[in-house]
């Protein structure tokens, strides 16, 4: 029952998509709103953003950075998922039903990492300034994302782990050190709004990546999967007619199919269809491996194309992060107490 409610949902969005009048209007209204609340915030006496503290380089270089590096890597679990559960997990023997178990266990390293290096990124930063930590950890993402845009869609597990632990890892370096520059850059009074003025920011950022993501990913799909769909059909013994049918579908069936790890052709092929194929036809259509690598390079498009986005995002965050300016050294008093950051909290050096 489940897949016909994905086809169902998957006509919606089509019919929902960048060219509706409703999704332009619901843009247009939305940068209106952006435009009176930033008037809104410049006018009263008590403002939830006090956009005055752009003023000060080292908050806006970091919440540039920090909203770019959101946008980069906020959607990258769910395409990580799609990749596992309709790929990569079928392709290797995982019976359907337990790829999502296993999609979560295989990016564990991704979680390594940045448990492994956050705390020690914040440490050093401490000692030697927010700057090259922030930077050199986007820099690293940018690795780890262009590393997954070259890697084959059927890799060797070991590259792909080792691929999430360095994205981990550049993650970690940069958040704490981040993190840290923008606290401490800022009047301790204003210390508050300008923690919620970050948090806005990065949240706003991953809402950003998960549309932009699914934009492309589905563009990807568009642009291949129904040429792909239909000889693969074909190939199999499916009827023209049947096969045309099934190629001109939504292709937001085909990536919520393989969102959720499971195989559509059951559900797409008609009873009589699959009853009047040979056996063997019958079980590869409906196994493992057939749906897999019939979208494995539709889907492919796709991934590469927000992978090397995120590339991009994160060399500019990156570029950002390096114009921060003067470095944020932590002194010790004589008795040992932690002392206050060196006073760059409204320096533009």
């Amino acid at each position: 029952m489940l897949a016909p409610d994905i086809l169902r949902i998957s006509s919606i969005v089509v019919s929902a998509g960048w060219g509706n009048p409703l999704v332009i209007s619901a843009l247009i209204l939305g940068f209106l709103l952006l435009a009176a609340f930033i008037w809104i915030e410049l006018h009263v006496d008590d403002p939830m953003f006090r956009l005055e503290l752009f003023k000060i380089r080292l908050f806006a270089a970091g919440n540039t950075s920090s909203f770019l590096g959101s946008i980069a890597r906020g959607g990258l679990q769910f395409m990580l998922v799609i990749w596992l559960q309709g790929i990569w997990l079928p392709l290797h023997g995982y019976n359907y039903d337990v790829t999502p178990l296993w999609a979560g266990i295989y990016m564990i390293p991704l979680l390594v990492g940045f448990l492994l290096m956050g705390p020690l990124s914040g440490w050093l930063s401490d000692r030697f300034g927010a700057r090259p930590f922030s930077t050199l950890g986007m820099l690293i993402q940018a690795l780890g994302f262009f590393l997954l845009a070259v890697i084959p869609l059927n890799f060797s597990y070991i590259w792909f782990a080792l691929i999430l632990f360095i994205l981990g890892v550049g993650q970690g370096m940069f958040s704490s050190p981040n993190t840290s520059s923008i606290m401490g850059s800022v009047p301790a009074e204003q210390r508050g709004v300008a923690s919620g003025m970050r948090s806005t920011f990065q949240n706003s950022g991953t809402i950003v990546s998960i549309g932009v993501f699914f934009s492309l990913i589905t563009s990807g799909l568009a642009a291949s999967l129904p040429k792909t769909l239909s000889s693969g059909l074909l190939n199999a013994g499916v009827p023209a007619t049947v096969a045309t049918k099934i190629a001109h579908l939504p292709p937001t069936s085909a990536l919520f199919a393989a969102f959720l790890g499971y195989n559509p052709m059951g559900t797409l092929l008609p009873l009589s269809v699959q009853q009047a194929l040979p056996e063997a036809k019958r079980a590869a259509l409906l196994g493992h491996e057939f749906f897999p690598n019939l979208i494995s390079y539709p889907m492919s498009l796709g991934l590469h194309s927000v992978f090397y986005f995120s590339v991009a995002l994160c060399l500019v965050a990156a570029f950002a992060s390096l114009l921060r300016g003067k470095a944020q050294i932590v002194t010790r008093e004589p008795q040992g107490e932690v002392a206050q950051p060196v006073s760059s909290t409204v320096s533009n050096e």
